[in-house]
Formats: structure tokens, sequence, C-alpha cells
């Protein structure tokens, strides 16, 4: 899925002196505090920290309450989805005029009427909401489907989706997925097929070009036994 990336970064925390003797406590509870916010620094938001600690030497910083300053090496692991992108989410609802979705537990998404392709359909069917396809009747989409859409905006500060399903490589991430293997066993079996028909024409205009031979050096002993008589 697209929008996900590891960052490295050179951290500092700083930390209160009465947490002294549990530093790495701290430590964990303030890079805890990072967790699912969008961080202007890192241009995205912090899904998961690795940390390791640079120096085990402390400096205090002045000032009327002094704290210490960690320095840290973290590896982050950031979700920040840019127009354009494919994002994958769980419907949670489908209406007639929009469905919603949840990516990675916690990240809204909607897809209003006007950005779902025409070839979906609204239907309800024994109580259940659901989008089908018109040209493929195996393609719907209902209520905890996997859904494959186009990241339109993202509100960095309620972490909420715009998205879309006008292009014809969204939709449900089971049908996309299967279609396109079996897309590309089609086309293999065609490619195939392709290499054994030039096989056979070789074959053919090979045996041709043999038989001509044949026939002209038939044709030339022919001429070369009338001079003599």
């Amino acid at each position: 899925m697209e929008g996900l990336r590891t960052s490295h970064a050179n951290l500092v925390v700083y930390i209160h002196p009465s947490k002294a003797n549990k530093v790495s406590q701290a430590i964990l509870r303030e890079l805890s505090s990072l967790l699912f916010k969008y961080n202007e620094m890192f241009d995205g938001v912090v899904l998961a920290y690795d940390v390791g600690v640079r120096n085990e030497t402390a400096r205090i910083l002045p000032g009327v309450h002094p704290f210490y300053g960690v320095k840290l090496t973290a590896e982050l692991l950031l979700f920040s989805p840019k127009p354009g992108m494919l994002v994958e989410g769980k419907v949670v609802r489908i209406g007639e005029d929009s469905i919603n979705l949840v990516v990675l537990a916690f990240s809204s998404v909607s897809i209003v009427q006007e950005d779902i392709r025409k070839d979906f359909r609204y239907k309800i069917k024994h109580g259940e909401e659901s989008l089908a396809s018109r040209s493929h009747k195996r393609h719907v989409i209902k209520a905890g489907s996997t859904v494959r859409f186009l990241v339109k905006s993202f509100d960095e500060e309620i972490l909420h989706i715009s998205g879309s399903l006008i292009p014809s490589h969204t939709g449900g991430v089971d049908w996309l997925d299967k279609n396109a293997e079996e897309g590309s066993q089609s086309e293999s079996r065609s490619i195939k097929r392709e290499r054994e028909t030039s096989k056979v024409k070789a074959g053919l205009d090979s045996g041709a070009c043999s038989e001509d031979t044949t026939m002209n050096s038939e044709r030339s002993r022919s001429k070369k036994s009338k001079k003599g008589d």
C-alpha cells in the first residue's frame, strides 16, 4: 500500500530530573505521545518507532526547571498519504450517496457519490447494502470489504481522507488482485500461443524453401540432361 514509509531520525528527548532514575520509561512515554498524530517535522502520522540511545551521558539544560536532554536515534514508521496515491481501507458503511472506510484502524475515509464510477450501482439485498459492478458480477463491495481507492486529499488535523473510486484500478482488493492474476495468466497464454504460431509458421516457411530448392535442383538437372541429349 502506498503512503507508508520509514524515516531515520536523530532526536533529543527532554526529561524532568524527577525521572532521572527511570530514563528508559520516560523516553518511551515521550515517544509514545507522538503516535497516531500528524507530525510536521516528519511530514506524516507516526505509527511505530524503534529507538536507540546515541549517548548515555545526559545533558542538563539550564532554566527555572532544568531538564535532561537525551540524544536518540529512531526508525519511524510513517503514514503520509498524498493525492494520487493508492491506499487500502476497510468498509464500515455503504450508503446511497457515499461509502465510508477506515485505514489502519485510525484514519477515516469518505468517498462521495460523484467520486464513484458509474459502473458501480447501489443495491440492497436481504437488508445488506452494497456496491455492485455492472460489468463484473463478482465485483461487489460491502461492509467489511477491503477497498483500494485513490487519495484526493488528506486533512492532517483530523486525519480524514477524501477518496475516489473513479479509476478502473480501484475497487474491491480481492477482485482486483484475482482479476490481475487472471489477466496475467491470459497474457502469458496469449504470448505462448503467439510463439507456437510463429514456430509453426517458421517451420512451414522452412519446408516451403526446402521444397523450392529441391524443385529448382531437379529443373537444373533436367535442363542439363536435355542439353546432353
